[in-house]
């Protein structure tokens, strides 16, 4: 597969974007985890499922060496399963949408994208990670992870999938789609 100068255009100006928006990671994951997710939406649309993809496994990997998150050092296996909860995102959405056109393909994709998304982090990180393998001077706080991998990253992949939706629409007829 060949990957256009479009394409890797498209995939730094929305990495660019997903950066900035770690810096704010501190501040709240409700304003970092939806423009994520609708960064990686918005990939998948305009440049592709494989600029999706490329963005789904490189924004873990920068939000851990921008915000420092202590539960990702303590349990370094969480990176990977961001990665992969990441793709699914951007497989369900690209999926979906490309098997049922228009508005309703797009919606019903992004849908598909964020409970998929939160189902397997919620059962691999929240249920199976966490529980077996924070450190005890963490276990005062395992509530609050086991939630912030589950019901928040389906909270923010469904306001990142409105945020790409809103977006999506004028950016759609300036690509000529």
């Amino acid at each position: 597969m060949k990957i256009t100068a479009k394409q890797i255009t498209t995939t730094a100006a929305l990495l660019a974007i997903c950066i900035v928006s770690q810096f704010f990671k501190n501040t709240s994951v409700y304003i970092t985890g939806p423009v994520i997710n609708a960064c990686l939406i918005l990939a998948v649309l305009s440049g592709g499922m494989a600029c999706g993809l490329i963005l789904a496994v490189i924004t873990p990997v920068t939000a851990f060496f921008i915000s420092g998150s202590p539960i990702m050092a303590a349990i370094p296996a969480i990176i990977p399963c961001v990665m992969l909860g990441n793709v699914l995102l951007a497989l369900g959405t690209g999926l979906v949408y490309k098997k049922v056109k228009g508005n309703g393909g797009l919606i019903a994709g992004m849908a598909v994208g964020s409970v998929v998304k939160a189902l397997f982090m919620g059962v691999v990180i929240s249920m199976i990670l966490i529980p077996n393998l924070i450190p005890a001077a963490m276990e005062a706080k395992m509530g609050v992870f086991q939630t912030t991998f589950s019901v928040t990253q389906f909270i923010t992949a469904l306001i990142g999938s409105v945020y790409a939706f809103i977006l999506w629409i004028p950016l759609k007829k300036v690509m000529g789609e």
